[in-house]
């Protein structure tokens, strides 16, 4: 195993060198996070964490004061596994995606978000930017918490899903869209916009704030299902909007690593960190096989 400290090979001078190396913390366990290194490929920058992301981002501000991360996806416990029903291949079944996703009442779920965001804020470089998802259960308290903590809101995306499950109880409108916000670190921050790239992407029309792409298929889920799993498409999407070849990506809840996967596809590096044993084991199956395949090279 090569030298912790990983110097990006698509940057030459020592400056950019110096400014985008990240060395693997060491931290100590305890009752509720191993906080250990679960899987990495120094060579390719890709570290992923068996760790609870508040104690390990703590780690990462100690050591990186001004901020070491270029971009940050984060996809957030919804808060919504509370009983109620939902459509899943054809059947009624309920929404339960594990312990992680019930809610402790509106006041603990907004400390919560306010928590891991503000460390998500200081963990971002001066230039970084922040991506969340959510749908209505959490992605308010997530915007009010961003505004609290004087981060700058650039867009709010919506992500239209052309084939949402039907709503059963024919009570509601069916539910066919999350939010993700696209926030800079402060109002002082240059965010970086690949305008162009994005252009061409549109068949070169200006890209709007509603993108439309199908729900995970069979193909992505591949080893295991994810209950939350994103389209490739929408990670790759993002990381081309916000980000450089190099450019240094974190994920404070990984799930099975579709931000690693992107990010190796793309040329960017990788930190990744997840709580849950099962999701980690998917993400690794993943990340492995995406590092045996050739990477994009992007001509916008």
């Amino acid at each position: 195993m090569r030298d912790n400290n990983f110097e990006n090979p698509m940057k030459s001078n020592t400056e950019n060198k110096k400014e985008n190396s990240f060395t693997c913390p060491v931290m100590e366990s305890s009752t509720y996070s191993p906080n250990k290194c679960y899987f990495r490929n120094d060579e390719r920058g890709v570290w992923l964490y068996h760790a609870n992301c508040i104690p390990f981002m703590d780690v990462l501000i100690q050591t990186y004061p001004e901020g070491i991360f270029d971009m940050i996806f984060a996809d957030p416990p919804y808060f919504l596994s509370n009983g109620g029903i939902t459509c899943h291949a054809g059947k009624m079944v309920k929404v339960d995606k594990g312990e992680w996703d019930k809610s402790k009442g509106p006041e603990w779920n907004h400390e919560f978000n306010l928590a891991w965001l503000s460390r998500c804020q200081a963990s971002l470089k001066p230039n970084g930017t922040l991506w969340v998802s959510g749908t209505h259960h959490v992605i308010h308290s997530i915007g009010y918490a961003m505004q609290q903590l004087d981060m700058k809101i650039l867009n709010d995306i919506t992500w239209e899903k052309p084939n949402p499950p039907p709503n059963l109880s024919c009570r509601y409108f069916t539910h066919s869209t999350e939010t993700i916000i696209w926030s800079a670190k402060n109002e002082q921050s240059k965010h970086c916009f690949n305008y162009d790239a994005m252009r061409e992407m549109n068949l070169g029309k200006q890209m709007k704030s509603v993108w439309t792409f199908t729900a995970t298929n069979g193909d992505e889920k591949g080893f295991e299902r994810h209950p939350t799993q994103k389209p490739l498409a929408l990670l790759e999407r993002i990381i081309l909007a916000s980000t450089s070849e190099g450019d240094l990506i974190m994920d404070p809840f990984s799930g099975s690593s579709t931000t690693g996967v992107a990010a190796i596809k793309l040329r960017r590096r990788f930190v990744g960190c997840e709580l849950e044993p099962d999701f980690l084991a998917l993400s690794v199956k993943r990340l492995e096989r995406s590092l045996s395949e050739p990477a994009f090279v992007c001509t916008f």
